[in-house]
């Protein structure tokens, strides 16, 4: 049985559940693969879809606001109950393009480094690799909606997702995240999971797993779908991220909740 096939079977019978499953999404270009799916099978009519900024998600998840959401995975020590619950992820093996610290300046010289709002997992990245990798003293600084107007200087920040894609054209100097943590501790970083802060009924997570893989399976259809001028969609969903949760990717993780454990930063 192929995959559409399965997601027939499987949305079928979701259909005599009487709860609406209620997801988050990341409303960025690197979750289009795993949304495609949701949009081509009978899942769309099992849930309640809310997309926005990953923090925004983060807080509806840890609100009970939805059921699971693909959330910045530095919320998971928050969770009074977390499932991650499906084979997919967003993720990188090394660098993501779309998760770096911009400078007009070397990092070496900047004084100030602004984080993200949009951002958990990542502002948490950054300030974990200044000072483990680039071992630097630099002061961090929550930023503002209009923030990336000021990386300038030796003030750089913390770009992530369609708008870091842009400020590549931007600003000098790319301090890849992906890469960097890769560098680092020789494992790929995972940035968001979809995770469930309740248990969820196995036939959902089957159906709700099929339907990221069904994305994965038409990704030709999802770049031609997704007009980008900005940067090479193939490259972007086959060369940066990677999808797949791997046991290497869940290694990673594991060590990135456990330094997030030790140290204190950003949360």
């Amino acid at each position: 049985m192929g995959i559409t096939d399965e997601l027939s079977f499987f949305a079928a019978n979701l259909n005599e559940l009487d709860k609406r499953i209620r997801v988050g999404a990341v409303s960025y270009l690197n979750t289009r693969p795993l949304l495609y799916g949701f949009e081509r099978t009978g899942l769309m009519n099992r849930i309640d879809l809310v997309e926005a900024y990953p923090s925004k998600i983060a807080s509806l998840l840890l609100n009970d606001q939805i059921d699971v959401g693909l959330v910045p995975v530095a919320i998971i020590p928050q969770m009074k109950e977390a499932h991650i619950v499906t084979d997919y992820c967003i993720a990188s093996e090394g660098e993501v393009a779309s998760v770096a610290i911009f400078s007009e300046q070397p990092i070496e010289q900047l004084d100030r480094l602004l984080l993200d709002y949009q951002s958990r997992t990542s502002v948490n990245l950054a300030t974990l690799l200044v000072k483990e990798y680039w071992k630097l003293d630099l002061g961090f600084e929550a930023a503002r909606e209009d923030f990336r107007k000021d990386i300038r200087g030796t003030t750089g920040g913390v770009v992530i997702g369609d708008r870091a894609l842009e400020q590549r054209k931007i600003s000098q100097y790319t301090y890849d995240l992906g890469l960097a943590w890769k560098q680092h501790t020789g494992l790929p970083f995972v940035f968001a999971a979809w995770v469930a802060n309740k248990p969820l009924d196995t036939d959902f997570i089957r159906t709700f797993n099929l339907a990221n893989a069904y994305g994965m399976d038409h990704l030709e259809e999802v770049v031609a779908e997704n007009p980008y001028d900005t940067y090479d969609l193939k490259t972007y969903y086959t060369k940066n991220i990677s999808y797949q949760l791997t046991d290497d990717k869940r290694k990673g993780l594991a060590l990135f909740l456990e330094k997030l454990s030790a140290n204190p930063l950003i949360r």
